[in-house]
């Protein structure tokens, strides 16, 4: 099993002001590292005959957000992992994508803390985004989405991209 779960933001900026070293940095970070690490378990996956690649994307692959860099990497990333799922599938290997909403984690509140945002507004404002409860996620409710993937009981599931986000992807359309 391969889980990969990372994703840099920092620096990212509008389509007419990024620069293209925030926007290399973004995608070596968010698609490149994740392409190289299936790239090296692919072979032993193949020799097992078998194997579970989970990718933690985003729902900002699919809705309106500000950060141009970091949305096109997670698009690309939902875009790859549906490669990696088609060609794969003949070797028993599954391939899915997770892609989480606004969760409470340090490095969604933190970041934007140390930005001057106060932290008890920026909170309000993002569980007030989120249809399912009026609260953000957690990062258990990440880890339970990779943990049905990557079991037994998600063994005819591949390809997916599978959104934990408290219905902020139900919104588009």
């Amino acid at each position: 099993m391969l889980h990969n779960n990372i994703g840099i933001g920092r620096g990212d900026s509008g389509v007419t002001s990024m620069s293209e070293e925030v926007w290399d940095r973004i995608f070596e970070t968010n698609l490149k590292s994740i392409m190289f690490l299936c790239k090296h378990a692919l072979p032993g996956m193949r020799q097992r005959g078998g194997g579970v690649i989970t990718n933690i994307s985003s729902v900002a692959a699919v809705c309106a957000v500000g950060l141009v860099a970091y949305k096109t990497s997670k698009a690309a990333l939902n875009a790859y992992t549906h490669a990696l799922a088609t060609a794969n599938a003949r070797f028993g290997i599954r391939a899915n994508i997770i892609m989480p909403g606004l969760m409470e984690t340090p490095m969604a509140i933190e970041g934007n803390v140390e930005a001057g945002a106060d932290r008890e507004t920026l909170i309000a404002q993002r569980n007030a985004r989120v249809p399912l409860g009026g609260k953000m996620g957690s990062a258990w409710d990440v880890a339970n989405a990779a943990l049905f993937l990557a079991s037994d009981e998600a063994g005819f599931i591949t390809g997916v991209n599978l959104p934990v986000d408290g219905g902020q992807s139900a919104r588009i359309g």
